[in-house]
């Protein structure tokens, strides 16, 4: 034990690998440096953190932060600024930019912008295009990257492969795992007619639930037969489920707060607020992901945060823009879940943590554990709040949670060892930091 420590945070209930129970944690040069019993020791702070629960530093690994080129609606330092009053001590964000995000220059550009800039640490998808194919082995071993991000099926932005042999050249050059949005371009073109203007409760009937199941299966068989590991991100459907954990050899899945947590019926009260791709969907849908949950075969929760201001999102659908704010509500959402019993707090740290860990090869991060970078989301399991637009930190200004009422909260995040947000409030200037991946690890 070292007996004098930067920082020690005493008293809270920790959830990491021994389980749950009540211990200190000491932090030495932005290093958890002890995990036990330091009653003894000195610090250079000391923070009583009795009644709260500390987790590891949840970790967002799909968000949109928009910058360069759409920074009206976000930027790094607002998005991050969202994450970090939301508990989330990391993020992966998303290439579809202006410009997009899909070679070397791009990618250092947007690692000079994050650093020190943003509050919570980052690295940046590099997007897989028929162009960069060649390049994918370097571009995803770059400073930075967390790794290569395909779309499937269109969305917001440019960035489009919808083709099986596209997809191929792509990830017979991968060797690390490889993000995809998983919907069948093909599919959605014929289907474009079934789309009611006006009425946004038409929008997954048009990205229909074959639309999801079928391109990732088309994925899957791509995957194996060029020996690639893969990402499905923002699972929709409830067939999706099984087939994946058929095949989890090869592919490890994200599910969302807002498809666990809205439904179809929602589209009366929350019109286009809550359109995204791919959609929102009836309860059946819901209740099918979350028996990935609870069976384990979801491995990673992502909010999927891509702000549109409130102006664009008015527009008479289909003219509105798909996607929601998310990464400052993704704890809250999931602590009320955890509260109402849908899943223990230990998945939640497994969904949120040890999840990106484990499948994206994030080095010192995601864990507890002496040596680890001292990244910690510390939540207050009994307090009960209510969610509103005006505690939004991200530039969009609203949430579609707007008005409802949650137990378990964010009230501390620790970013290597500061930190960044305590009761509400951005407590220190940003310090964010490239997230290292032990796949890409620099040359000594």
């Amino acid at each position: 034990m070292t007996a004098t420590h930067d920082l020690i945070l005493t008293g809270a209930t920790v959830v990491n690998h021994d389980g749950e129970g009540i211990r200190d944690i000491g932090v030495t040069a932005g290093r958890i440096s002890f995990v036990g019993d330091l009653s003894r020791a000195s610090a250079g702070e000391r923070v009583d953190c009795t009644g709260l629960h500390i987790l590891p530093g949840v970790v967002d690994s799909q968000v949109h932060f928009r910058e360069p080129g759409l920074e009206h609606k976000e930027d790094l330092e607002s998005g991050s600024r969202a994450a970090v009053l939301g508990g989330v001590t990391a993020v992966f964000e998303m290439p579809n930019t202006n410009p997009l995000t899909t070679d070397e220059a791009a990618l250092a550009d947007k690692v000079r912008r994050a650093t020190n800039r943003m509050h919570c640490d980052f690295a940046f998808w590099v997007g897989g295009t028929r162009d960069n194919a060649p390049d994918v082995a370097e571009l995803e071993r770059l400073p930075g990257a967390a790794g290569i991000k395909v779309f499937m099926g269109s969305s917001t932005g440019n960035l489009l492969v919808e083709d099986d042999n596209g997809v191929f050249e792509i990830l017979r050059r991968t060797r690390r795992r490889a993000a995809f949005h998983s919907e069948d371009e093909f599919r959605l073109r014929e289907r474009l007619s079934v789309r009611v203007e006006g009425d946004p409760a038409s929008h997954p009937v048009w990205r229909d639930a074959t639309a999801a199941l079928q391109c990732t299966q088309r994925l899957v068989a791509i995957a194996r037969r060029a020996r690639a590991r893969i990402h499905v991100l923002h699972i929709s459907t409830a067939e999706e489920i099984p087939f994946l954990a058929a095949h989890k050899d090869v592919a490890t899945c994200e599910a969302t707060p807002h498809h666990l947590t809205l439904t179809a019926d929602d589209y009366a009260r929350l019109g286009t607020l809550i359109q995204m791709n791919p959609p929102v969907r009836d309860a059946g849908h819901r209740h099918g992901i979350w028996a990935g949950i609870k069976g384990g075969i979801v491995d990673v929760l992502g909010s999927d945060h891509a702000p549109h201001t409130l102006e664009e999102k008015a527009k008479l659908y289909p003219a509105s823009p798909s996607g929601m704010t998310g990464v400052q509500t993704l704890v809250p959402i999931m602590l009320d879940h955890v509260n109402a019993g849908r899943l223990s707090l230990q998945r939640f740290v497994d969904l949120s943590s040890h999840g990106p860990n484990r499948i994206f090869g994030m080095a010192r991060k995601g864990r507890i554990a002496v040596g680890y970078d001292a990244d910690l989301t510390v939540v207050d399991m009994k307090r009960t709040e209510t969610i509103t637009n005006a505690q939004a930190g991200s530039r969009a200004g609203w949430t579609p949670y707007d008005g409802k009422q949650v137990t378990g909260w964010p009230v501390g995040t620790i970013v290597r060892g500061q930190r960044a947000m305590w009761e509400g409030e951005i407590v220190a200037p940003s310090t964010g930091q490239p997230v290292l991946f032990s796949e890409a690890l620099p040359a000594a």
